[in-house]
């Protein structure tokens, strides 16, 4: 703490700040916050759930509104629309469950504090129906085909005599099966999530409780239900007057499901894309050196006829697009049978001319004494290579390291066009896209697993950047 504080109360010269030391910490701040502020939001929204992702709701924390339930039960009068309040946490949220956290309930005994409308509304929303319509089947005996009657074609539903089952069941019996099967006038009943808000009656001007869908605050009047179901009009409250209450809610699950293959819609195994990353990375990574530090001792140590114009050809290499040479990279792989596997990913960049020219650059600081007084203790080409060279060079290849873990990590180009065919090959950056699709979009799930392949280069990039300086400094200095 108190390097850090020596650090941001330094100054040029003298006992008193000057302009210069204003202009420098300004442009100290605005780096950092240039920085720090996209990571910051990215970090808040990705714990946001979907449905405030979809709302495109621009608040910085992940929140939820406090919600009341909404039934719609239908009856031989009509539908019924009215809200069951005080309703626990886990109900509202029933679909958001994992199975684990469903089997802990007492579903049974919590039904049972309920009748009427409420219990019509609530066995339907904790997806009790089939369970109840099976136990009556078994209880009352009746046939099997009710079980298979909503998916029957039209013709097989009009070879089974339906009203005659229903007649031998008393009233809340044939209520239950006709629900089930979907039969007028007992539709299914359903239970949907609105905003709880406070604001003043419009008749009686005092503080009420009102359900509303959605709000919008440019709009000047909302649309509202009595929560107390003292009426079933809709009414229209002053949007200025309208008062709700945000919770902090954080959806850890936008982690947990893609991480633990839970996530739905998902056609690959994220941690086996965080895994084959990891080892691409590595194994990528020490290809990268072995090779790259092996080219620049040879450029750096030997002469021989040439040695200016291939190391000329390497640097041209660095003016090259890369997305010129992605149809040759496709057709090289394709060709030498790598095509579907990591291996794919990991040859065709075990050299870069980024790595050859920074490691020869640094290795032409080393004297060659060194290397001929190994030599005439009979030293052998590689002992002098692999006992004097590379740890001499050992700062340049620390910086060299680190940049490749960043690049191989990070790159999407290469596996797109290597193993994109190949799902279980996939890398951490082809896995961010499976969660977008033509039909499904999963932004809660990308932008937090985008957050999780952040963390590897952050931390490498963090704690060993001082390794990536000292050797790009130190390069042909030495």
């Amino acid at each position: 703490m108190n390097a850090v504080t020596t650090f941001l109360t330094r100054k040029a010269g003298g006992q008193r700040a000057n302009w210069l030391d204003y202009l420098t910490y300004a442009y100290l701040l605005t780096g950092v916050l240039l920085i720090l502020l996209p990571v910051s939001w990215l970090a808040l929204n990705s714990l946001k759930s979907s449905s405030q992702l979809e709302k495109q709701d621009l608040s910085l924390l992940p929140s939820s509104f406090e919600q009341v339930a909404r039934a719609t039960v239908s009856s031989p009068d009509g539908k019924q629309i009215f809200f069951i309040p005080d309703l626990p946490q886990w109900v509202l949220g029933w679909d958001d469950l994992s199975d684990a956290e469903k089997a802990e309930q007492d579903l049974p005994g919590f039904l049972s504090q309920h009748e009427g409308r409420d219990l019509y509304a609530l066995r339907s929303h904790l997806n009790q129906v089939p369970q109840l319509v099976r136990d009556l089947i078994a209880e009352q005996g009746l046939p099997e085909w009710l079980l298979r009657y909503p998916s029957m074609s039209v013709s097989a539903k009009a070879e089974n005599d339906v009203e005659g089952v229903l007649a031998q069941l008393d009233d809340e019996q044939a209520r239950l099966l006709s629900e089930y099967l979907n039969l007028a006038p007992y539709e299914p009943a359903r239970v949907s999530l609105q905003i709880q808000v406070t604001a003043p009656d419009p008749v009686t001007g005092d503080e009420t409780l009102f359900g509303i869908s959605n709000f919008k605050a440019t709009r000047d009047f909302t649309p509202a239900r009595y929560v107390d179901n003292r009426t079933d009009k809709v009414v229209r409250l002053d949007t200025n007057s309208v008062t709700m209450r945000r919770i902090f809610d954080p959806s850890w699950e936008n982690f947990t499901d893609p991480i633990t293959g839970q996530a739905f819609g998902l056609n690959v195994n994220f941690a086996t894309c965080f895994t084959n990353s990891v080892l691409v990375t590595v194994i990528a990574t020490v290809l990268t050196l072995l090779v790259n530090s092996m080219a620049a001792f040879s450029l750096a140590k030997y002469k021989f006829r040439g040695q200016v114009a291939f190391f000329i050809v390497i640097l041209a290499t660095l003016m090259v697009p890369p997305t010129i040479t992605l149809v040759g990279v496709f057709k090289a792989v394709y060709a030498t049978g790598l095509s579907g596997s990591i291996w794919g990913v990991i040859i065709p960049g075990a050299a870069t001319p980024t790595g050859v020219f920074l490691l020869r650059q640094y290795m032409l600081s080393i004297p060659d004494e060194l290397i001929e007084a190994a030599r005439m203790d009979a030293a052998s080409e590689w002992k002098v290579y692999w006992r004097i060279v590379l740890p001499l060079a050992l700062p340049a290849i620390a910086a060299l390291a680190i940049l490749s873990v960043i690049w191989r990590w990070n790159d999407l180009i290469l596996p797109l066009v290597a193993i994109a065919t190949t799902k279980d090959a996939y890398t951490i950056q082809l896995c961010l896209l499976e969660f977008r699709g033509e039909h499904l979009s999963q932004e809660h799930y990308r932008l937090a697993m985008t957050m999780v392949s952040l963390v590897p280069s952050t931390l490498v990039f963090v704690f060993l950047q001082k390794y990536i300086t000292t050797g790009i400094a130190n390069t042909g200095l030495k």
